[in-house]
């Protein structure tokens, strides 16, 4: 630690300020409101001093090491409490901020973070369990090759987005089980129930009715419990013959105009002839 450093009391409160935060994260079950409290404190403490949550690598402006690496360390506790607290925008800001430690910074000197690619990985599940699928692919392009093909962290979110773009959602639920790290159950959950609120939109569309066995068995669901409690949530009407029975109205825009179709394919082949 420089002198600056030791003499400087704003710079010290911000010290023990993170030092408690970072004892109470350790803990076998944190207070995550209590932690929640600290990381205000130190996103004010930070904003009003000298280090700031981003440091500017100006030509002539020398940034200390440690500077960087506090709030970093910081940033990294604030973005797997918000995922602990299921607060995946929360999540969003925290991630905002740590890329440009994690990609900006590289030749700063400072060592490479023990959790850079785990976030950086959850990140990417957290883009496919929203959906936002341009900007996984935008977010990929900032990784090295190796890093997707090797690391165990972004490898997961990699071969997840494989399994969408193939319609292998029973895959997608298997991997639900074989996380890199605990926090991306959370984005996993997110991700499964959007899968199973699309498969039941097509059953409600493709179906008129399906036995609850079947339903449970698309659906994914571990335990007949499970099932009923999305129905219901659905408010899918289940028969006394233990079956789903749809009462789905066609409307104009589903039906297929089948003779106007045929008329401008046959237009089309013509016209074709009398090109060739």
């Amino acid at each position: 630690m420089s002198s600056t450093q030791s003499i400087d009391p704003e710079y010290q409160a911000i010290l023990a300020l993170y030092k408690t935060l970072n004892t109470e994260w350790n803990k076998n079950n944190p207070n995550l409101d209590e932690c929640g409290t600290l990381l205000n404190q130190l996103k004010v403490a930070l904003t009003k001093s000298r280090l700031e949550f981003l440091p500017t690598m100006s030509a002539g402006k020398v940034v200390d090491k440690k500077d960087i690496v506090l709030a970093r360390s910081i940033l990294e506790i604030g973005a797997q409490w918000a995922v602990m607290k299921k607060e995946p925008v929360l999540f969003d800001r925290y991630m905002a901020q740590l890329k440009c430690y994690y990609l900006d910074y590289k030749t700063s000197g400072v060592d490479e973070s023990a959790y850079k690619h785990q976030l950086l990985g959850l990140n990417l599940l957290r883009l496919l369990s929203a959906n936002r699928l341009s900007d996984f692919h935008t977010e990929l392009e900032l990784l090295s090759t190796e890093d997707m093909q090797k690391n165990i962290y972004i490898k997961h979110p990699v071969q997840i987005e494989q399994y969408l773009m193939e319609g292998s959602y029973n895959k997608v639920f298997l991997a639900r089980n074989n996380v890199p790290a605990a926090s991306y159950r959370f984005f996993m959950d997110n991700l499964l129930d959007t899968i199973r609120d699309e498969i039941a939109s097509c059953i409600e569309k493709a179906y008129e009715k399906i036995s609850f066995k079947e339903s449970q068995r698309m659906m994914f669901f571990d335990s007949p419990q499970q099932m009923k409690a999305y129905a219901e949530e659905r408010k899918w009407k289940l028969g006394n013959d233990n079956v789903f029975h749809f009462s789905y109205e066609k409307k104009a825009d589903d039906v297929i105009p089948s003779l106007t179709l045929a008329q401008q394919a046959i237009d089309y082949a013509r016209e074709l002839e009398m090109i060739v």
